[in-house]
């Protein structure tokens, strides 16, 4: 069964748009132009995952997931706009799932409803013990979240904490082009109030400890945007 999809989004043309990509892709999808409606479809529906936006006519998009989150854990992928920086940590804090800010690549946005649903998954069929095989991985690169450990080819990788961290968001948003903000708020808050280069630095430190020492390529740099770390077949 395919998964459905709520759009809740009043710039039609923007949402008409989502719809169209996400029926090509294969998804069932309801939308609507306001909080209200919107909220109530989502706790009345069978919906996989809603895509959200925060400027909405009746309820705004915060209120909407402020109420949704007392009666469901449905995923949430926040639509924001450029600069609302608040907007995205109070909605992180209320249990979004992940944003995107406008204007988007139609691909980005995809690879965000992919991952966020694969995670859905994963969690679904999650067992109530910690499975030691529960890893992230990326071609013979493994991080164990429960046992705080990184490995190559079964070689340990000593990290610190923060390092650990990033490499760990870097593969959780494996494939996905993360920016240097984003990057900043997921590993050190959106309150870090110290050096603004410390996502590049950090960059260095796993690069000198992993791809430099393994002869790989792991940590990609895209030009004018940030980091991404990739499969191999990709």
């Amino acid at each position: 069964m395919a998964d459905r999809i709520l759009i809740i989004e009043d710039e039609e043309k923007i949402a008409r748009f989502i719809e169209l990509e996400l029926i090509h892709e294969g998804y069932e999808v309801v939308k609507c132009g306001d909080g209200r409606t919107g909220l109530e479809l989502a706790e009345g529906g069978d919906f996989s995952l809603v895509l959200l936006d925060i400027m909405l006519p009746g309820l705004n998009g915060l209120e909407v997931l402020r109420r949704l989150r007392k009666s469901s854990d449905i995923p949430v992928i926040l639509l924001t706009a450029r600069d609302a920086v608040m907007d995205k940590v109070a909605g992180l804090d209320q249990g979004a799932d992940d944003y995107i800010t406008k204007p988007f690549a139609i691909e980005e946005l995809l690879a965000r409803i992919r991952l966020v649903l694969r995670r859905r998954s994963h969690a679904d069929h999650e067992p109530a013990h910690n499975d030691p095989d529960d890893m992230l991985r990326c071609g013979e690169l493994t991080l164990s979240e429960s046992h705080h450990e990184v490995k190559y080819a079964g070689s340990e990788i000593e990290l610190t904490g923060r390092e650990f961290d990033l490499l760990n968001t870097l593969l959780i948003n494996k494939n996905i082009v993360m920016s240097r903000d984003r990057l900043l708020g997921s590993v050190w808050g959106y309150d870090y109030m110290g050096e603004t280069n410390v996502v590049d630095v950090y960059i260095r430190y796993l690069r000198s400890k992993i791809d430099e020492v393994f002869g790989i390529n792991l940590i990609q740099t895209v030009r004018g945007v940030g980091y991404v770390i990739r499969d191999e077949n990709e």
